[in-house]
C-alpha cells in the first residue's frame, strides 16, 4: 500500500504523511491529524519501502523479512491523558517505518497498569481477542507504560517477542528500556534542596510508585523529615495537578518546593498558580519527563529530562534483535536522566510573584 493512498484517505497530500511517518518531532498544522494519518497507515496495511522492495525481490532472509509489530499503550484508553507517552508512541511510529517494518496494531488499554482490575477482570480474554485483531500477522510487541505482571507473563505467552518501556523497572523476566524513577526524584529532590529549601514537597502516585521511594530516599539523605501534609497522592494529569495546587496552598503551611512526579501535572499546577498569584507565596516548583510542552510554559518548567527518543529506538532495536535470534536471555537497558534548569524553581529567599501563564 503507497503513501498516494493514506493520503486519498486521510485528505492531505503524500508529502504530508511522508512527513508524519518519518518524522517523529513533524508538527502537523491540525489537531488529531498525526493520529489519523497513522490510523490509516495500519488499516491499509502500510507497506514501507524497503519492505516492499525486498518483497519484490523475493528475499526471504532473517534481515530482509516483513516483519509485523503491535504496540500497546498502558497508561491511558486514548492519547490524551500522558504526553510523554504519546511523544515515545511518535518514535517508535518513525523507527517502525525507517526499518522497514510495519506496524500491525496500536492499542490503548489502561486495564493492564491497574492491578486491581486485572484481579477482577478476565486479562486472559481481553489479550486473546488482541491476539485476534492481528490476524496472525504478529512478530513482537511493545508495551509503552506499566503492565501488570501477570498480563506480561500472558503476552509472552501469545506474542512470544516482548519488550516493554516505563519510567521504572518492573523486573519481569522480558526485555525493558526504562530510565531509573529513584535517581530521577532524587536528582529533583538535591536540585531543591542546592536551592536553600528544606520545606520539600511531592505530588504524584504514591502507591508502588519508584519516584516517590526516590522521593523519600533523597528526604532521608538530607536529613529532612517527612511531612505528610506536603505529600499529595494523585493521578498524574492536568487537572490533577491543578487541584493539588490548590489544597497545597490552602493548607496552613505550605512546601517552599515540590517535586512533581511528571510534566503534565506540573503545568497543571503552574496553572493554577497563575489563577492564586496575587494571594500566595510561590513555590518552586520541579518536575520529570520533558515533554514538549514544558519548554513553553510560563515560567519555563524545571524538570529532570527523560531521553524518550533514545527509548524509542533501542526499544524497536533490541525488539528486532529478539526476533532475529540476536539473543535470548532478558535485556535491560537503562538510559540516564538529565536535570533541564529552566525558570520554575528558585532560590527559597526569593518570595516575589512572577507571571505564572500557560
Amino acid at each position: 500500500m503507497s503513501i498516494k493512498k493514506i493520503a486519498e484517505k486521510t485528505g492531505v497530500s503524500p508529502a504530508t504523511v511522508s512527513r508524519v511517518l518519518n518524522n517523529p518531532d513533524y508538527r502537523c498544522s491540525k489537531e488529531g491529524l498525526r493520529d489519523k494519518i497513522w490510523k490509516a497507515a495500519i488499516e491499509l496495511n502500510y507497506t514501507p519501502n524497503v519492505a516492499a522492495r525486498n518483497l519484490k525481490l523475493g528475499l526471504d532472509n532473517e534481515e530482509s523479512k516483513m516483519l509485523y509489530i503491535n504496540v500497546l499503550m498502558t497508561r491511558a484508553d486514548s492519547n490524551k491523558t500522558d504526553p510523554f507517552f504519546t511523544e515515545i508512541l511518535r518514535v517508535i511510529e518513525s523507527e517502525i517505518h525507517r526499518n522497514g517494518c510495519i506496524l500491525s496494531n496500536l492499542w490503548y488499554r489502561s486495564l493492564f497498569s491497574n492491578d486491581i482490575r486485572c484481579e477482577s477482570e478476565n486479562i486472559a480474554r481481553v489479550i486473546e481477542e488482541m491476539n485476534k485483531e492481528t490476524a496472525g500477522k504478529s512478530d513482537g510487541l511493545i508495551i509503552v507504560g506499566r503492565c501488570n505482571k501477570n498480563a506480561i507473563a500472558l503476552f509472552r505467552k501469545i506474542f512470544g517477542n516482548v519488550i516493554i518501556i516505563n519510567r521504572n523497572s518492573a523486573e519481569y523476566p522480558v526485555d525493558e528500556v526504562l530510565c531509573d524513577g529513584r535517581k530521577i526524584a532524587e536528582t529533583a529532590v538535591d536540585y531543591l534542596y542546592s536551592l536553600g529549601h528544606r520545606k520539600i514537597g511531592y505530588v504524584g502516585v504514591c502507591k508502588n510508585e519508584v519516584r516517590y521511594h526516590g522521593y523519600l530516599n533523597a528526604l532521608n539523605r538530607r536529613g529532612l523529615e517527612l511531612m505528610p501534609e506536603y505529600v499529595i497522592a494523585t493521578r498524574q494529569t492536568e487537572t490533577d495537578g491543578y487541584e493539588s495546587m490548590e489544597k497545597l496552598l490552602q493548607s496552613d503551611d505550605c512546601p517552599t518546593g515540590i517535586y512533581c512526579s511528571n510534566d503534565i501535572t506540573a503545568i497543571g499546577m503552574l496553572k493554577c498558580l497563575a489563577k492564586y498569584k496575587k494571594h500566595y507565596p510561590r513555590p518552586s516548583i520541579i518536575s520529570s519527563d520533558d515533554i514538549d510542552e514544558a519548554q513553553f510554559s510560563k515560567p519555563m518548567l524545571t524538570t529532570v529530562r527523560v531521553p524518550r527518543d533514545e527509548m524509542g529506538r533501542l526499544a524497536l532495536m533490541t525488539l528486532l534483535d529478539r526476533i532475529r535470534g540476536g539473543h535470548n536471555s532478558v535485556i535491560r537497558v537503562e538510559v540516564e536522566s538529565k536535570l533541564m534548569i529552566r525558570e520554575s524553581c528558585f532560590d527559597v529567599s526569593e518570595s516575589v510573584w512572577s507571571d505564572y501563564c500557560i
